[in-house]
């Protein structure tokens, strides 16, 4: 296990997950907002999952970890952090629909961003997402990230109406 929070266990993805992570993503929400993190298919979901297992213990990336409910042991989604360019890193998150509005990311970002951030070695982390995912937009804040932009911008491939923001591990107390 990776980390552990009030509610939720956050841990390393195992092939035995490809079936929740499969259904975790075809909800209406992965297709609008992160349509390259839809899994079509079981064997589409095992092969994901096998190369994200291949990056644990790098600072490569992509690191991805599963959300898993401690009450019921659910896996529910997942929080991962990206390489962007420049050496910089960026956040990413989902939770089922049966999961959303339960405050579930917001917790799990919380408290990966900090460990995440000394596990890579840098003391900022970005938030990009599509200006119309208010959902995204509210744990961001609520997480302790700073808008930096908000227009026409690079998306998933396109370009899109964004907001860019940033994590700053000096505005919680002090550098790694």
């Amino acid at each position: 296990m990776l980390l552990e929070t009030d509610r939720l266990r956050i841990t390393e993805l195992t092939v035995d997950m490809a079936m929740d992570v499969h259904k975790n993503s075809l909800d209406e929400d992965t297709r609008r907002f992160v349509p390259d993190e839809v899994f079509e298919t079981l064997e589409d979901a095992q092969e994901t999952i096998g190369f994200l297992i291949s990056q644990y213990g790098s600072t490569e990336g992509p690191l991805v970890y599963a959300l898993i409910t401690k009450e019921d042991n659910k896996n529910i989604g997942y929080v991962q952090l990206v390489p962007i360019e420049d050496g910089k890193w960026e956040i990413g998150y989902h939770v089922a629909k049966a999961y959303t509005g339960k405050g579930y990311a917001t917790e799990a970002v919380t408290a990966f961003l900090p460990v995440m951030a000394a596990g890579v070695g840098v003391s900022e982390i970005y938030g990009i997402r599509l200006q119309e995912n208010a959902a995204s937009g509210r744990v961001l804040e609520k997480c302790g990230f700073t808008v930096l932009f908000e227009g026409e911008g690079p998306y998933h491939g396109g370009t899109y109406k964004i907001s860019k923001s940033v994590w700053r591990n000096e505005d919680k107390g002090g550098l790694l």
